[in-house]
Protein backbone atom coordinates (compact mmCIF):
# COMPACT_ATOMS: atom_id res chain seq x y z
CA UNK A 1 0.00 0.00 0.00
CA UNK A 2 1.39 3.38 -1.03
CA UNK A 3 1.03 5.58 2.07
CA UNK A 4 1.41 8.87 0.17
CA UNK A 5 -1.47 7.92 -2.12
CA UNK A 6 -3.64 6.88 0.82
CA UNK A 7 -2.46 9.54 3.27
CA UNK A 8 -5.90 10.94 4.12
CA UNK A 9 -7.35 7.49 4.78
CA UNK A 10 -4.40 6.48 6.98
CA UNK A 11 -4.49 9.84 8.78
CA UNK A 12 -8.20 9.65 9.72
CA UNK A 13 -7.95 6.03 10.85
CA UNK A 14 -4.87 6.82 12.96
CA UNK A 15 -6.49 9.94 14.44
CA UNK A 16 -9.68 8.13 15.45
CA UNK A 17 -7.68 5.21 16.81
CA UNK A 18 -5.63 7.62 18.95
CA UNK A 19 -8.82 9.24 20.26
CA UNK A 20 -10.36 5.85 21.00
CA UNK A 21 -7.26 4.81 22.97
CA UNK A 22 -6.92 8.08 24.88
CA UNK A 23 -8.53 9.04 28.15
CA UNK A 24 -10.44 12.31 27.82
CA UNK A 25 -9.42 14.82 30.46
CA UNK A 26 -10.05 18.50 30.93
CA UNK A 27 -6.99 18.74 33.17
CA UNK A 28 -3.83 20.13 31.67
CA UNK A 29 -1.67 17.50 30.05
CA UNK A 30 0.89 17.44 27.26
CA UNK A 31 -0.68 18.90 24.17
CA UNK A 32 0.37 20.07 20.73
CA UNK A 33 -2.37 22.71 20.89
CA UNK A 34 -0.87 26.22 20.96
CA UNK A 35 -3.91 27.63 22.81
CA UNK A 36 -3.65 24.99 25.52
CA UNK A 37 0.08 25.62 25.85
CA UNK A 38 -0.62 29.36 26.27
CA UNK A 39 -2.96 28.62 29.16
CA UNK A 40 -6.28 29.13 27.37
CA UNK A 41 -8.78 26.99 29.27
CA UNK A 42 -11.16 26.25 26.40
CA UNK A 43 -10.17 25.40 22.84
CA UNK A 44 -12.79 24.24 20.34
CA UNK A 45 -10.33 21.78 18.77
CA UNK A 46 -9.35 20.23 22.09
CA UNK A 47 -13.00 20.08 23.11
CA UNK A 48 -13.87 18.31 19.88
CA UNK A 49 -11.14 15.73 20.43
CA UNK A 50 -12.26 15.11 24.01
CA UNK A 51 -15.85 14.87 22.81
CA UNK A 52 -15.02 12.17 20.25
CA UNK A 53 -12.92 10.31 22.82
CA UNK A 54 -15.90 10.30 25.21
CA UNK A 55 -18.10 8.87 22.46
CA UNK A 56 -15.68 5.97 22.04
CA UNK A 57 -15.80 5.42 25.81
CA UNK A 58 -19.62 5.46 25.79
CA UNK A 59 -20.11 8.69 27.73
CA UNK A 60 -22.44 10.69 25.47
CA UNK A 61 -23.47 13.29 28.07
CA UNK A 62 -19.83 14.17 28.82
CA UNK A 63 -19.15 14.19 25.08
CA UNK A 64 -21.88 16.78 24.59
CA UNK A 65 -20.53 18.90 27.43
CA UNK A 66 -17.03 19.01 25.88
CA UNK A 67 -18.32 20.00 22.43
CA UNK A 68 -21.82 19.79 20.97
CA UNK A 69 -20.50 18.95 17.48
CA UNK A 70 -18.59 15.78 18.52
CA UNK A 71 -21.24 13.28 17.43
CA UNK A 72 -21.82 14.84 13.98
CA UNK A 73 -18.06 15.18 13.47
CA UNK A 74 -17.48 11.51 14.24
CA UNK A 75 -20.26 10.58 11.80
CA UNK A 76 -18.70 12.77 9.09
CA UNK A 77 -15.23 11.29 9.66
CA UNK A 78 -16.54 7.70 9.61
CA UNK A 79 -18.39 8.47 6.38
CA UNK A 80 -15.19 9.93 4.89
CA UNK A 81 -13.22 6.83 5.91
CA UNK A 82 -15.90 4.66 4.28
CA UNK A 83 -15.76 6.66 1.02
CA UNK A 84 -11.94 6.59 0.92
CA UNK A 85 -11.93 2.86 1.72
CA UNK A 86 -14.26 2.16 -1.18
CA UNK A 87 -12.09 4.28 -3.47
CA UNK A 88 -8.67 2.90 -2.55
CA UNK A 89 -9.16 -0.54 -1.03
CA UNK A 90 -11.32 -2.01 -3.74
CA UNK A 91 -8.25 -3.65 -5.27
CA UNK A 92 -7.26 -5.69 -2.19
Amino acid sequence: MNISKHFELVFWIAALTALACSTPSAHHHFSLCPLSNLGVSWCPGCGLGRSISCIFHGDLSQSFSYHWFGIPTLAILLHRIFILSKKYLVYF
